[in-house]
């Protein structure tokens, strides 16, 4: 009997390991150093207004968070930021980057499982080096069949993907945290989606859920993947 699904693919940052709950940390930090020009609310909304701005010049990531950071705290200062914050902002960023890998809950156990069943691809959006770096540290690199690290995920990425490493997007599950960049593309090529959410999505990658498309299913955590793909077939 032939198979349902034979490809899964999963999403890497927030998805297998820990990564948004760093830019949280970082982000309190830089409200801290900016707490004698203004408040961390209207500090919030400028940085996010600086990260929309920039995200088609940077891209996603910490390079591009940390120029955002550094982009908004001239303008909220109006120029008048010491050198020692831009200094401390900068050592984030490098604190960031250089940040060992934590696995979320399940995830080497549910990645392991798979991948002596199904086609397993990695399809992450980032910066590449430090996208390679996290991939080498979290120790599940070999087992996936290709790692596809991209600026922007869309429908293309996925078609491309599915077609290119898979047998097409109709076997294909995609698993990931962000309803945007994940899910909704995902599923406009045809294949299955799983989203597991890992706390408060960023404001950058929120979307509606799509919950009247039957591929659709919206899941607690990476250890309901499992018995997912094996209902699915």
């Amino acid at each position: 009997m032939t198979k349902t699904l034979t490809t899964v693919a999963f999403d890497a940052d927030d998805t297998l390991w820990h990564t948004e709950r760093f830019f949280r940390l970082t982000q309190a930090k830089f409200a801290e150093l900016l707490s004698d020009f203004t408040e961390p609310a209207h500090l919030e909304k400028r940085l996010l207004a600086a990260e929309r701005r920039n995200v088609g010049h940077y891209g996603f990531g910490t390079k591009g968070f940390v120029l955002s950071m550094i982009e908004t705290a001239i303008e909220v200062t109006e120029e008048r930021v010491p050198a020692s914050v831009i200094s401390e902002l900068m050592a984030c960023g490098r604190e960031m980057l250089q940040h060992p890998i934590e696995l979320l809950p399940h995830a080497k156990e549910v990645v392991e499982t798979l991948s002596k069943t199904h086609r397993l691809l990695l399809i992450t959006k980032g910066d590449l080096l430090d996208q390679e770096r996290k991939v080498a540290q979290s120790g599940l690199g070999e087992l996936f069949e290709w790692v596809e690290i991209v600026s922007h995920k869309t429908s293309d990425t996925y078609m491309r993907a599915f077609n290119s490493y898979a047998d097409g997007p109709d076997r294909a599950l995609m698993v990931g945290d962000s309803m945007k960049s994940d899910i909704v593309p995902s599923l406009s090529v045809g294949s299955w989606a799983a989203h597991v959410p890992n706390g408060p999505a960023w404001a950058l990658e929120q979307a509606e859920a799509p919950n009247n498309n039957p591929r659709f299913v919206a899941l607690s955590s990476l250890s309901e993947v499992l018995p997912l793909v094996e209902d699915v077939g």
